[in-house]
């Protein structure tokens, strides 16, 4: 399904997936399968509906941090407005890019630079959906790409996506440039950020309903034949919750305003080097603290939410649960009995330590 625009209005976003329905996974089953080796993009679980309770926290995120993610997104949306090229290609990565790239590709047009959005899949150990650039390089330059995300946790996706488009380039002749453009960049990972403070940007609180209603996405023969796009589920029966367009109609005001007020980014190696020494160190220390896999130690607010929105969490570590940006995970951990740690020194806000349930 081409110019799919998820439940966003149509021109500020295209994803380049295959809408099929996806038998559900209960998420403790799902946990055990993907420890016993099956691989977590061959499987969906149900999104539960947030209560009233957890939902006010998104609110009252969007209150707290509009004008700040506003002013992170004016600043790279002003930086990408002087990359050469004849239009700026925005690629979000599903689903977390998926409001930044809505947001950059607004904030292009006020700036009067020419840009397109689409937003596509990529898994970790699989790589970027191949099918989807393929797509995009028929219809725009391979320069002009520009790769979006919201945050980066432990690099995982970031080195995923190097491999990846550098593979992809090699095949078919192409020079797309791997990059990854992120709000966030807690593992010095990113090529450009705007800040590493492990802030809580709305949209990790909230699954489809803030993403275009659009499901996490998968691969699996089952429902991925070749030369079909990544697949993924479309939750019509989520519209009377769906706050898609809202959320990005609500910070869309902010955004203009700080295009006054926007500074160059400049994404130093030094500033990598050290954000990327403190990640190993602070993952290697969990890894041996609480006896973990690589894999099941979750670094920063937003790898935390999704953890405890999509896994089966051990425990939660939060640095200050007085904070206002933890609160919805302090609520997560009520509803779903999962026990808090407070570690004071911890360089993030939060993480969280993925359950072993397979023995």
């Amino acid at each position: 399904m081409i110019n799919f625009p998820g439940s966003y209005e149509s021109g500020d976003v295209t994803f380049l997936l295959k809408v099929v329905p996806i038998a559900e996974t209960d998420v403790a089953e799902k946990e055990r399968l993907i420890q016993a080796g099956t691989h977590y993009s061959e499987m969906l679980s149900a999104e539960k509906s947030p209560s009233p309770a957890y939902l006010s926290l998104f609110h009252r995120a969007l209150g707290m941090n509009a004008q700040k993610m506003a002013q992170h997104i004016a600043d790279l949306a002003a930086t990408l407005s002087k990359r050469p090229g004849r239009e700026v290609v925005v690629v979000s990565l599903a689903r977390a890019g998926t409001p930044v790239g809505v947001l950059l590709h607004r904030a292009l047009a006020v700036l009067g630079r020419k840009s397109v959005h689409y937003c596509v899949s990529i898994i970790r150990d699989r790589g970027i959906d191949w099918q989807a650039l393929d797509y995009i390089c028929a219809h725009h330059a391979d320069t002009d790409i520009v790769f979006v995300d919201g945050w980066t946790g432990k690099g995982v996706i970031t080195a995923e996506l190097l491999t990846s488009v550098t593979s992809y380039n090699k095949s078919r002749h192409k020079n797309v440039d791997p990059s990854l453009w992120v709000l966030a960049d807690l593992a010095g990972s990113a090529t450009f950020a705007a800040t590493e403070e492990d802030y809580l940007i709305p949209n990790a609180v909230l699954n489809s309903t803030v993403s275009g209603l659009v499901s996490r996405t998968v691969l699996s023969e089952r429902y991925v034949q070749p030369g079909d796009f990544h697949a993924c589920a479309f939750y019509g029966d989520k519209r009377d919750e769906d706050l898609s367009r809202f959320y990005v109609d609500e910070l869309t005001p902010h955004v203009l305003t700080a295009l006054s007020f926007t500074r160059p980014v400049r994404w130093t190696a030094d500033k990598r080097r050290s954000l990327s020494r403190m990640s190993h160190s602070f993952v290697s220390a969990m890894m041996a603290q609480y006896d973990a896999e690589r894999n099941h130690v979750k670094p920063g607010i937003g790898e935390a939410t999704r953890a405890m929105l999509r896994r089966v969490p051990d425990r939660l570590l939060v640095q200050d649960n007085t904070a206002e940006d933890v609160q919805h995970l302090l609520r997560l951990a009520v509803e779903k009995d999962v026990v808090v740690e407070r570690i004071a020194d911890m360089p993030y806000r939060a993480a969280v330590i993925i359950k072993s349930v397979v023995e």
